[in-house]
């Protein structure tokens, strides 16, 4: 079995689901939507520059500046 450094595979697959999977979800949320001005490019910049934290920022600021498609 092969360890990386003192992280067992179990523990290396918690962080990279926990640090990889709401980076990958914030991403899609982002291109999906549309938003006021340049903000777009302004989120995508901070999810990848900061990837966790960048994703919890936006999922906790960003999800409220879309711009609702209401018909």
């Amino acid at each position: 079995m092969i360890y990386y450094g003192m992280i067992g595979p179990w523990q290396l697959i918690i962080i990279l689901l926990l640090g990889i999977l709401p980076t990958i979800i914030a991403l899609i949320d982002i291109l999906r939507n549309e938003f006021n001005g340049s903000n777009k490019i302004v989120w995508v910049l901070v999810v990848l520059l900061t990837n966790f934290f960048g994703a919890i920022l936006y999922f906790l600021i960003g999800r409220k500046q879309k711009i609702n498609a209401s018909k």
